[in-house]
């Protein structure tokens, strides 16, 4: 994985669930990429979906940092300071704008007021069918969602540091994807694309079940210039770790005892010894954070 320019990166949690293996897997790979090259790393949080948000998973965020041993140059000290000073609800005008600009493209955007229930009864491999696009419905009506129209056989395309080539046909991945939710506030793609710029990031470290949300992210940001810095961004996409069914990790799916990675584990070590099968390490290299790090700077990166 080469990096000639200064590199920027972030971890980007959302305080919906207790973090997972997965989930604190991705943190340390992030912050072994960018100390290796001695670059920038945030702490972002995404809490626009506030009706999952719980105080216990925001502070599990930080605790689960300081518990595998790992810092960020910025961001939040901790939950108050996070709320007060870096929640996204702080940038809604920005995200507003970005919708605004988004709407004033012809055909981009439309309204759509159907539940959950029509959505997933008109649903063709969970892919919405836009009916709604055709209908002109007013953007200002109470319980709209705005949605981005995707064309047939939109393909986005883009080099992936670790996957390399890649090419995603996004209407048959995410087909016409909320923008705008319901109550107004603006959907996961529109803040990611807004703070990732606004933050300067030159290089998103995510797992590659995030492609088609890479992939939307890259077709919005083409559309204003604004956000046409986001297309300079590196991306690397990394394998996921399987849980115990074999399926995906995943916030969503936690039982109500769950309580995320830390209490699955009495240290940290689980966590090193994943990152260092995903990386080709010599087993040993997972031991502790400090043979991890070495490990992976002596390590040919290609």
């Amino acid at each position: 994985m080469p990096y000639s320019a200064p590199v920027v990166s972030r971890l980007a949690p959302t305080p919906s669930g207790y973090l997972h293996l997965g989930n604190a897997v991705n943190f340390l790979l992030t912050w072994l990429i960018v100390r290796r090259v001695y670059g920038v790393l945030h702490l972002r949080i995404d809490d626009l979906d506030r009706a999952r948000l719980r105080p216990a998973y925001l502070e599990n965020i930080f605790r689960t940092i300081d518990w595998l041993g790992i810092d960020y140059d910025h961001g939040p000290s901790g939950p108050e300071d996070f709320e007060r000073n870096f929640s996204q609800l702080h940038h809604l005008a920005e995200y507003e704008a970005l919708l605004q600009a988004l709407r004033q493209k012809p055909g981009l955007l439309y309204a759509c007021r159907c539940s959950r229930t029509q959505i997933q009864s008109q649903a063709n491999g969970g892919i919405y069918s836009g009916s709604c696009q055709p209908q002109n419905l007013d953007f200002e009506a109470p319980e709209s969602a705005w949605r981005a129209h995707v064309g047939a056989s939109t393909i986005v395309s883009f080099t992936d540091l670790w996957l390399g080539p890649v090419a995603l046909e996004l209407s048959r991945e995410l087909g016409d994807f909320v923008v705008r939710k319901k109550d107004g506030l603006p959907a996961y793609q529109i803040g990611s694309i807004v703070d990732d710029v606004r933050l300067g990031v030159t290089l998103i470290v995510r797992g590659v079940d995030l492609l088609p949300s890479t992939a939307a992210q890259r077709w919005l940001a083409g559309f204003t210039p604004d956000t046409s810095p986001f297309l300079q961004t590196r991306l690397v996409h990394h394998s996921l770790l399987p849980g115990p069914d074999g399926g995906k990790l995943s916030k969503s799916q936690q039982q109500p005892l769950d309580r995320g990675i830390m209490h699955e584990s009495t240290s940290p070590r689980p966590v090193f010894e994943a990152v260092a099968r995903l990386l080709n390490l010599p087993l040993e290299a997972g031991r502790s954070l400090a043979a991890l790090r070495a490990a992976f700077e002596n390590a040919a990166i290609s």
